[in-house]
Formats: C-alpha cells, sequence, structure tokens
C-alpha cells in the first residue's frame, strides 16, 4: 500500500455517487490485510505500519461512508478550501430558509409538542435530501468544486440543526417521563 487518496485506496473513481456495499466489500479486504492477528510474529516497527495503515484505511472508510464527509473530502480533493470556521456566506434564499427553521425549532421547544419536532424534522431531512443531490450533481455532472463546496457549508448547516432537532426531541421525551 502507498499513500493515496481514500479514493485510490479503496479503488473507487473520485466521484461523490459509490456503491455503498463495494465500499464496505473493500473496506473489510483492506482492513483484513492490517487486522493485527496478521501481524503477531511481526517486528514492532511492523506491528506499527501496520496499525496506521488500519487507522487509515477505517478513517477513509467513515470518510467515503458518509454522504456529507465525503462531499467535504472530494472539494478540499479539488483544492476548495470549506472555510467552515471563517465563511459564513450562503445564498440568500438559504438564509431566510434557515431562520424559518430556526424559529421552528424555537417555537417546537416552546410549544413542547413532539409533532412539531416531526415536522420540522421530516423537513430537514428531506431538504438534505435534496442538498444531497444537489452536491452530487455540482461534484460529478458539473465538475464545479467551488459551487459544491458552497452547497456543502449549507449542507453542513442542516446537519447540525439534524442533530440539534434530535437532542430536543430526547430531552422534551425525557421530560415527559
Amino acid at each position: 500500500m502507498s499513500s493515496q487518496n481514500y479514493f485510490e485506496l479503496f479503488d473507487f473513481p473520485q466521484t461523490f455517487a459509490l456503491d455503498s456495499s463495494l465500499l464496505e466489500t473493500r473496506w473489510r479486504q483492506l482492513a483484513g490485510q492490517v487486522h493485527p492477528d496478521r501481524f503477531a510474529n511481526a517486528t514492532a516497527a511492523e506491528k506499527r505500519v501496520a496499525m496506521q495503515w488500519a487507522s487509515t484505511i477505517n478513517e477513509a472508510y467513515r470518510v467515503l461512508k458518509q454522504p456529507l464527509a465525503r462531499a467535504r473530502y472530494l472539494c478540499e480533493l479539488a483544492g476548495c478550501d470549506l472555510q467552515t470556521e471563517s465563511n459564513t456566506r450562503m445564498d440568500g434564499d438559504f438564509l431566510m430558509r434557515q431562520m424559518a427553521w430556526r424559529e421552528a425549532l424555537d417555537e417546537a421547544k416552546s410549544a413542547g409538542q413532539p409533532e412539531a419536532f416531526a415536522a420540522l424534522d421530516t423537513e430537514i431531512k428531506e431538504a438534505i435530501a435534496d442538498m444531497q443531490r444537489h452536491v452530487a450533481a455540482l461534484i460529478d455532472e458539473q465538475n464545479d468544486a467551488s459551487a459544491a463546496a458552497a452547497k456543502v457549508r449549507e449542507w453542513m448547516f442542516l446537519d447540525k440543526l439534524l442533530s440539534e432537532i434530535q437532542v430536543a426531541k430526547h430531552e422534551l421525551a425525557d421530560r415527559n417521563q
């Protein structure tokens, strides 16, 4: 094994679209090649290298398996710095939707109604599915990593909001027990 990007390591084309069952199969094959049992009688240096490869393989699998992480990685490979800490610019329409979603979450928390969380949860999951399709098209069809990076930042917001909804739902369930 040599130094490769995660797609090369798993022998995949560098595209957003990915066969998840094939990813799983290749991960198991690669992980098996560097499994500690295979290095029981190896030198300390060989064991250390195998552990490093196992770590790299597992990280590559984690990134490629998760669509948002895969999209981020593809943008980075294309030279697009997502600037997640400093670049908060987003499309005006998305910002308006973002504010509406935040207000809906605040209202759901205040009302303490599980139905409000369920409706918002569904809406955000649909928005994430739309965003995933949009990012896939930007990366795989239009080869526009810069535009994809902007959409990935929006997707990251949606992902964070979905997590906040899940936490709020659990907090409400805990209070109602």
